[in-house]
């Protein structure tokens, strides 16, 4: 397999959710790679280049990743973000168009927008949307990769979704039905043992089954949750 750089996250993404001791799908380790990277960048040298600057006085931030850059410590950082951010928001919503929106209905529609926008969540949407096509890609054209494709464990509803999307906009009919098949296969596999093991996680809490052993329904709860809504638990913080 040829590695580029833009293969690299993906390969390395595929490569540690098939051998990890947590089940996770592969998207998820890249989402969870990229919010670190997009966090940090934005907290650090970065947040003194003005083209950044003027992006994230203009999106802002989700809660979220607020509460994110309020934990890395650097609070002087994030106070220098905040002070030409709410300069921002008071110039665009409470100082303009006051006069002839006596309703406030602009500073409503102003708002909604705000509130559904951050330069984090948007950065690291752009840059999964681009590792899907190039996944994509991979899979049509590297057999080593096809092969890894087969063996992965699980993909999240989420993102199996958009691998849906993505490989039937980019292959033909004929790949992309060997392209579903493949990948459907791994989701039937895994969610069938998920519910076996779902089920067992409840069963425990039957007097009856005391004695009997968890086998691999200990983790079964989060497990589930990150297959059913994406993302990696992180019940541990």
């Amino acid at each position: 397999m040829v590695e580029k750089i833009y293969t690299i996250p993906i390969n390395e993404a595929y490569d540690r959710a098939m051998t990890e001791d947590v089940v996770e799908c592969p998207f998820c380790l890249i989402d969870e790679m990229l919010d670190k990277n997009e966090t940090e960048r934005v907290m650090g040298a970065a947040m003194m280049e003005p083209d950044v600057r003027i992006e994230t006085n203009k999106l802002g931030f989700c809660r979220t990743h607020f509460d994110k850059m309020f934990k890395m410590g650097n609070r002087l950082g994030l106070g220098l973000i905040l002070e030409s951010h709410v300069a921002e928001v008071e110039k665009n919503v409470f100082s303009s168009g006051t006069l002839l929106d006596t309703q406030g209905k602009k500073e409503e529609e102003k708002l909604s927008s705000l509130a559904a926008s951050c330069y984090v969540c948007r950065r690291k949407a752009e840059a999964i949307s681009k590792m899907f096509g190039t996944t994509v890609f991979l899979w049509e054209t590297e057999e080593d990769f096809r092969r890894k494709h087969k063996e992965q464990r699980c993909f999240c509803l989420n993102h199996y979704k958009t691998l849906l999307s993505c490989g039937r906009a980019n292959l033909d009919k004929k790949q992309f039905k060997s392209f579903y098949d493949e990948t459907r296969d791994v989701m039937k596999k895994y969610i069938s043992s998920l519910g076996d093991d779902v089920s067992w996680f409840c069963k425990k809490f039957d007097y009856r089954y005391d004695n009997e052993p968890w086998y691999n329904a200990k983790d079964s709860i989060p497990r589930a949750i990150n297959f059913l809504s994406g993302g990696i638990n992180k019940q541990d913080e």
